[in-house]
Formats: structure tokens, C-alpha cells, sequence
């Protein structure tokens, strides 16, 4: 799910560190202890006292992936009771760039998305591409690359990646970092604010900046901590009921790791690259 973590777990690991997995065994670039597939094995963890790792610099680290199920609540506080027993640090590793940081600001919707996707009339999709989103709704897309929610949209409005324009990007353990454009968006496309802001205006609800300065004082003013760029916001432990868990085992979504976006999907470099890696997993090589 995330390559650059996982470096820093095997740098971690060659100056000592011991790992351990609950989920699916992968194949890995370092050795790890495998404990077990499915709930029964975190619930045994969670359920120990686990002496050998307090005192030490520890941190566990739960996929989002793994609480999306039915018991996903009471799978995420078996993982909180493991850190508190261990005395551990612990983390959510989310799959979506943008998921810490619209947290931060409140958007979230009531109920989770497919209450939300089923009662809605008009949709405006705010470059969600991993979204089925069935025949009914009418549907607004802002997106750059095209890709999945643009292909169920009445109305796109084209809008520039995250490479041709400045943000402020919230990574997974809620560090804030600062992103500046490295180039121009193409055609007809706009920054993503700059759409909002006409679109406001044209509502009868004109949004109060008309920069991206104005926009980013605004932002700041509101979620304060989006002003300390690069440091991890001191958040309260508030722990969560683990409740009883269901048999299910866990298991990796991710599919291909060269079409797990929409800038990647529109690369026919990465589309050459995932056909070459399924022809690898189907192609059978005789032993010399």
C-alpha cells in the first residue's frame, strides 16, 4: 500500500527491528514473523500483555483496508488495545492521498459513502475515481486525468493534477507538507480552487478569497495545525470498544501496483509495466 513506508520498515528492520504481520504473508524484501491470517490472530495479540516490546520504540500500524468490513469498528479497537498493551505507537495506513486531510477539515459524510451514494440525486465528484456510482444521479466530475468518475459524469470540469498547482497535502500519520506547482495545467483545465470559486459565485454563494493566499488563510484559520508544516499534530488517545470480531481473514485488496491511480492508469508506460507483470505471474519458467 505504501512503498515508501515500507523502505523505512526495512530500514528499520536491517538496524534491528523485528516485525511482525497479521493478513495475507507477502513477499517482502526483509524476514517478518507471520502470526496469523485472520481476527482469531489479532485477538490473540490483543488479548496479551506483550512485556518483550514495552520499553522499546514500537508502533503498530493497521490497514485501512482491513476496516471496511462489517466489524471493522471492533477490528480497529483490538488494534488500539494491542498498541496500549505494548505500549505502542500506532497508525492507520490509509490508501487515499487525500483521506488524513479532509478529515482534518470535516469532510465526511453521515453514514459513510454508500448511504450517501444512495440517497443522492446530484452528485459532485471531487476526483473520487474509485467510486461505483450507478445509473441515476446526476453527476458533476472535477477531475485531471479523465479516468473512472469521468466516465459516469453528465458535466466534467476539467481540473489541474497535483503536479500544476500548490496544495497543502496531510499524509498518513497527519504530518501536513507543503506541495509547489511543477508545471501548468493543460488546455482549458483550472486549479481545483479556482473552480470552486467561480462555481460559488455563479451559485449565489460566493465563497469569501479570491487567491490562493485569501483560500490558505481561510483554511488556517479553521484547522490551525495545517499551518505547521511538516510537524504530526498531538492528537488525544481516544480509544475505541474491541468489540467481538467476525471469522473473516484478512486479505490485500491492492491490486496492480502500477494501475492503483488515475495519473498512473493514463500512463502507457505503467500500462506496459502491469501487463508485463501479469505475464510474469502466468508465464511458467523452466528450470535450468
Amino acid at each position: 500500500d505504501a512503498p515508501v513506508l515500507n523502505a523505512r520498515i526495512r530500514k528499520a528492520w536491517i538496524n534491528g527491528a523485528m516485525v511482525g504481520l497479521v493478513g495475507e504473508p507477502v513477499d517482502l524484501t526483509y524476514d517478518y514473523a507471520h502470526v496469523g491470517t485472520g481476527r482469531a490472530a489479532l485477538e490473540s495479540l490483543s488479548s496479551k500483555s506483550i512485556g518483550a516490546a514495552k520499553g522499546k520504540n514500537t508502533l503498530v500500524i493497521i490497514g485501512a483496508s482491513a476496516l471496511t468490513g462489517a466489524d471493522g469498528k471492533a477490528v480497529l479497537g483490538h488494534a488500539m488495545k494491542l498498541a496500549e498493551n505494548s505500549n505502542s505507537k500506532f497508525m492507520v495506513l490509509q490508501t487515499a492521498a487525500a483521506r488524513v486531510g479532509a478529515m482534518d477539515i470535516g469532510a465526511v459524510s453521515e453514514g459513510g459513502i454508500t448511504k450517501t451514494l444512495k440517497t443522492a440525486e446530484v452528485i459532485f465528484n471531487l476526483g473520487a475515481d474509485e467510486i461505483e456510482i450507478k445509473n441515476g444521479p446526476f453527476v458533476i466530475y472535477q477531475g485531471s486525468h479523465g479516468d473512472r468518475g469521468a466516465h459516469r459524469a453528465d458535466i466534467i470540469l476539467p481540473a489541474a493534477a497535483y503536479t500544476e498547482e500548490a496544495g497543502l497535502f496531510v499524509n498518513t500519520e497527519g504530518r501536513p507538507q507543503l506541495a509547489l506547482r511543477a508545471g501548468f495545467a493543460p488546455g482549458e483545465a483550472k486549479e481545483n480552487w479556482a473552480i470552486l470559486r467561480a462555481l460559488s459565485a455563479e451559485l449565489g454563494a460566493t465563497l469569501g478569497y479570491d487567491s490562493l493566499a485569501q483560500l490558505r488563510q481561510a483554511l488556517i484559520a479553521e484547522v490551525p495545525h495545517l499551518a505547521e508544516v511538516d510537524q504530526v499534530a498531538d492528537n488525544p488517545w481516544k480509544a475505541v470498544t474491541a468489540g467481538k470480531l467476525g471469522t473473516a481473514e484478512f486479505s490485500n485488496v491492492t491490486g496492480s501496483f502500477y494501475l492503483s491511480n488515475p495519473i498512473a492508469r493514463a500512463s502507457s508506460i505503467m500500462a506496459e509495466l502491469a501487463a508485463n507483470e501479469k505475464a510474469r505471474q502466468t508465464t511458467k519458467v523452466a528450470a535450468e
